[in-house]
């Protein structure tokens, strides 16, 4: 079951925005939101309110189709940052040589989708750990010890 949450013209340059999705793209959403919530960018705040919308979604859509639903195995399938639209000013900012630039205000749309299935590129990760993980041996015992 997928679930998406949009935010649109959040105030922030997209280029910021993205360091912090991609720090979550992937993970269960129990550890994406505690990574959000002791984030220290200004981003981090609408992601959150993002994903929270995200998997309220998900839990509304479950309930109009008689499925059940565990939040805690979510996973954010997708998370990605677009570019809203920049307001021109009307300010002029100096500039070399006598001229001007025109101030831009950066806002971008952040789209987060949920799943219950696991992520192709996680689930190939964690196979590809599992294969190549150090087998532990069993502790030595002293002699005279059995």
């Amino acid at each position: 079951m997928n679930a998406r949450a949009i935010t649109k013209s959040v105030q922030g340059s997209p280029q910021k925005a993205r360091l912090v999705v991609d720090t979550i793209r992937g993970l269960r959403v129990p550890e994406a939101l505690a990574i959000l919530h002791y984030t220290n960018k200004r981003a981090a705040a609408m992601i959150e309110k993002t994903l929270r919308s995200a998997v309220a979604n998900a839990s509304n859509l479950a309930e109009e189709k008689n499925v059940s639903v565990d939040v805690d195995n979510l996973y954010v399938s997708a998370a990605m940052v677009d570019l809203g639209p920049t307001k021109h000013r009307r300010r002029r900012r100096p500039a070399p040589m006598g001229r001007a630039y025109s101030e831009r205000r950066w806002r971008s749309h952040i789209t987060i989708e949920v799943s219950t299935e696991k992520p192709r590129a996680v689930a190939e990760r964690d196979a590809r750990d599992a294969q190549f993980s150090i087998k532990k041996k069993p502790a030595a015992t002293a002699p005279g010890e059995a």
